[in-house]
């Protein structure tokens, strides 16, 4: 007995095929016949996009490749889209995704940009900024704001003891030689690539109305690059880095000119090469001298202790005395020393 059930509106003679029926739906979604392969426009801008993902991070311009790459396979898609797929919401979003990877390629050219620092400054970077990792690019901010290359010809003085403040400025030696001297007497000499001015910078930056307490003279025509003290510190103040940069350029300037009293005649060559050595302040016994500062009440008499057994009291009494009247060690020791 047949027990399949026939709906009255099935027309006689007439059986549906259920096997069949369950089947199309698969059938309609299931890949059989694989489409045609998309132009090779669209595998070469797929490539682009594998190859910018794969560049390792180590190497130095990974970004720049990767954005570069990513512009080209954009640009590609939206060539394939255009004109082999007619593909409008394709177009579309690549063109968006091309916008934003261009921008940032030439951003990042951009700051791979060689930075020019003038030819003037270029011995001065190297010598003293340049070792201490400082960017060129916040080299030339430094330099390039608020400050200006002034010149002295030979005889004419950059401060005056007792009359010039030491509020204005700061200023390196770019060309060049000054000498610094005290109620007359010879104290050392600056030579190019030093401060000027640091034990003045140093000694009254909590003291305001100040005058100089030595006089600095052009020995030869100097050139010197010279900072508006206040707005220095207020640049100084906002850069982190460069700040602790200056304090150790300053502290080390200061050391050095303690260390050319004990040498009067040192000359610039001879500078130079105090200058490149690794640990300055392990030649000079810094430790030394701070000990012998702490282990009395009296600075004055402790710095002679020091500068006695360096080198022989009798030529070094009247240079110690006027060192330490003209900057006031007793100011300074803390901040450089300690």
């Amino acid at each position: 007995m047949n027990t399949t059930a026939m709906s009255p509106l099935t027309p006689l003679g007439f059986a549906p095929d259920l096997k069949n029926a369950t089947l199309d739906p698969l059938n309609e979604t299931a890949c059989e016949n694989w489409k045609e392969i998309h132009h090779l426009v669209f595998h070469v801008a797929n490539i682009c996009f594998a190859v910018g993902l794969v560049i390792p991070t180590t190497l130095n311009l990974h970004m720049i490749l990767l954005r570069g790459l990513l512009t080209i396979g954009c640009a590609l898609f939206i060539i394939w889209a255009t004109l082999y797929r007619c593909a409008l919401d394709i177009m579309i979003w690549n063109s968006v995704f091309l916008v934003v990877n261009l921008l940032h390629f030439i951003y990042l050219v951009y700051k791979r940009r060689p930075i020019k620092i003038e030819k003037e400054l270029s011995s001065l970077y190297k010598r003293m900024f340049e070792p201490l990792h400082v960017p060129p690019e916040l080299f030339q901010r430094l330099t390039g704001q608020f400050c200006n290359i002034q010149t002295l010809k030979t005889g004419q003085a950059y401060a005056a003891e007792d009359k010039t403040s030491v509020d204005e400025r700061l200023s390196i030696l770019l060309k060049g030689k000054m000498k610094v001297s005290y109620r007359g007497h010879f104290l050392h000499n600056i030579y190019p690539c030093a401060f000027i001015d640091s034990p003045e910078f140093r000694s009254t930056q909590m003291n305001r109305g100040e005058k100089f307490q030595v006089t600095i003279i052009a020995d030869d025509n100097c050139k010197f690059l010279c900072w508006s003290r206040e707005r220095l510190t207020y640049f100084l103040e906002s850069e982190p880095f460069l700040y602790e940069i200056f304090k150790y350029l300053i502290g080390k300037d200061i050391t050095n000119k303690l260390y050319s009293l004990n040498d009067p005649t040192l000359n610039d060559k001879a500078s130079k090469k105090i200058d490149r050595q690794p640990s300055l302040c392990s030649q000079l016994s810094v430790m030394q001298m701070r000990n012998s500062m702490a282990s009395t009440s009296d600075s004055e008499d402790g710095l002679q202790m020091f500068l006695r057994g360096t080198s022989s009291a009798s030529s070094l009494r009247n240079n110690q005395q006027e060192f330490y009247n003209a900057y006031g060690v007793s100011r300074l020791q803390h901040d450089v020393f300690c």
